[in-house]
């Protein structure tokens, strides 16, 4: 059984998209063992609640320095005992010790193809912003390991998705969540579960 951590700051559609998998069987052997918030208003608090799973919530704005905020993160991480941690839009970022302490078990998702608007600033809307002035005519979402850097980690699945003449980029957003998101985070999670996944220098070799 693959215990699950998942961090998240926003509405968690793509928690809700794991809860779901999870029900109708798109991910097995897995449960989520907890979901971390650094938003105490995060709607992705109440989808947890309603699930039956365990939720906290811990910030930055809270702690003095971020060094001590980054030990008490690491500590609530720990009392998880998290096989993989999954992080569904969470905004903080993630301290090296912990980055260090789970090698290759954490995961993000990101809404694009990476190498292809991603790194620093990139992140929700503005990464459909970008993409539509860029003139693109395909964007998707990425799933990969974390490393140091900023969706620098090895790539794990990857999904394309088509721009349409008509796109704002509240309206790619919502394409790119339904027809790539919320498809690639569940099944890079069962694949996961099932040991089908493997870093192998540098790069992830996924067994589909």
């Amino acid at each position: 059984m693959l215990n699950v951590l998942v961090l998240v700051s926003g509405g968690g559609t793509n928690l809700q998209a794991i809860v779901d998998s999870i029900a109708d069987g798109r991910i097995t052997d897995t449960r989520i063992v907890g979901v971390i918030s650094n938003n105490p208003n995060a709607y992705a608090l109440e989808r947890a609640k309603a699930a039956g799973i365990p939720e906290q919530c811990i910030s930055p704005k809270n702690f003095g320095t971020r060094e001590e905020f980054n030990i008490e993160f690491l500590k609530m991480v720990k009392s998880y005992q998290p096989d993989l941690i999954v992080l569904a839009g969470f905004l903080v970022v993630i301290p090296p010790e912990m980055i260090a302490g789970y090698r290759n078990k954490i995961i993000n998702v990101h809404p694009s193809l990476i190498p292809s608007f991603c790194g620093t600033g990139y992140y929700g809307l503005k990464v459909h912003e970008a993409a539509l002035d860029r003139g693109v005519k395909v964007v998707g979402a990425t799933v990969h390991f974390v490393d140091e850097g900023t969706d620098t980690g090895p790539i794990i699945l990857q999904r394309a998705v088509e721009v349409q003449p008509e796109d704002t980029p509240e309206i790619l957003q919502k394409r790119v969540m339904e027809q790539a998101e919320w498809k690639i985070l569940p099944k890079a999670i069962d694949l996961i579960a099932h040991g089908r996944v493997h870093v192998t220098d540098g790069r992830a070799v996924v067994e589909e």
